[in-house]
């Protein structure tokens, strides 16, 4: 099952079981899906839904750390939850030490060595790690890798 398909079930779940915070977490999801279906045109393919998805996560722990400094605790714990509604649509995480591995595997081909030799291992790795890591894990860990 795709995970637009996902989406939809949940909602469905959720409306039944009254579930208020899955119901418009999800609901959210499926309405920038479908925004940047219309913007685009056409239908997403599972990775542009995963990074929507994994964008909607960063947003909540944006806000996370926005609602820890004016100390609003019912934020904190509403975004929490929406994040763990929201992990569940993602595929499984990948291994830190298998992203380093390939890391490794794309800097060897390329034959980069240096920081501004990132683009090119980028290139290469993003389409091997299909939506399993956060783009910020990578390319953290591509810059420590470059930058031994």
């Amino acid at each position: 099952m795709d995970i637009k398909t996902q989406l939809n079930e949940s909602v469905k779940d959720a409306m039944k079981s009254g579930d208020e915070i899955r119901k418009r977490t999800v609901r959210m999801v499926l309405a920038a899906v479908k925004q940047a279906e219309v913007d685009k045109q056409a239908a997403l393919e599972e990775l542009a839904i995963v990074a929507l998805i994994q964008k909607e996560i960063k947003n909540r722990r944006e806000a996370i750390e926005e609602a820890k400094k004016a100390d609003r605790l019912d934020l904190i714990a509403d975004n929490e939850t929406e994040i763990k509604v929201l992990e569940v649509f993602l595929p499984q995480a990948m291994p830190a030490e298998e992203l380093r591995a390939l890391v490794q595997a794309a800097i060897d081909e390329t034959g980069a060595s240096a920081p501004g030799d990132m683009g090119k291992v980028m290139k290469i790795v993003m389409p091997k790690i299909a939506g399993r890591a956060p783009n910020d894990m990578i390319s953290s860990t591509v810059k420590e890798l470059l930058t031994k």
